[in-house]
C-alpha cells in the first residue's frame, strides 16, 4: 500500500461545546494519510489514475467550512466517511488538531484510523 497525504490543512469552522465557541470561527488543523496504489498513475503519468489530493482537500474545506460541530470526534468520523466513500480510499489515518483549545498546550485533538491496510 502506498500513502498519499495532506499535511496541516487549516480550515475555519464552528467547533466546540462552549457558548463562546458557537459564536466564533476557529481554525482546525488536519493531517490525513490515505492508503492507495500509485502504480497505475506512475506508469501512465495520468491524473485519472491518481488519488487527487487537491480534490480531496477542496472537498474537505467545503464540507468543514460549511458545517458546525460540537465535538472534534464528530468531525473526524464525518471526514473519514467522506474520504473513504467519495474517493474510494480503503484505509486512512486522520489527525485533527484544535490549536489553542487548552491553555498551555500548543495543540490538542484526536487521531483516528479507519479501514484496513492492504
Amino acid at each position: 500500500m502506498d500513502i498519499v497525504y495532506i499535511g496541516d490543512l487549516r480550515i475555519d469552522t464552528i467547533i466546540g461545546i462552549y457558548d463562546w465557541e458557537r459564536e466564533v470561527r476557529q481554525t482546525i488543523s488536519l493531517d490525513l494519510e490515505m492508503g492507495t496504489d500509485i502504480r497505475k498513475a506512475a506508469e501512465t503519468d495520468d491524473i485519472q489514475y491518481a488519488l487527487d489530493y487537491k480534490a480531496v482537500s477542496k472537498r474537505l474545506i467545503e464540507f468543514i467550512e460549511g458545517s458546525e460541530f460540537l465535538l472534534v470526534e464528530t468531525m473526524a468520523e464525518q471526514v473519514a466517511d467522506i474520504v473513504r466513500q467519495e474517493f474510494n480510499v480503503p484505509w486512512l489515518q486522520l489527525r485533527i488538531g484544535k490549536p489553542g483549545a487548552v491553555r498551555g498546550a500548543r495543540d490538542v485533538g484526536i487521531v483516528i484510523e479507519r479501514g484496513e491496510r492492504t
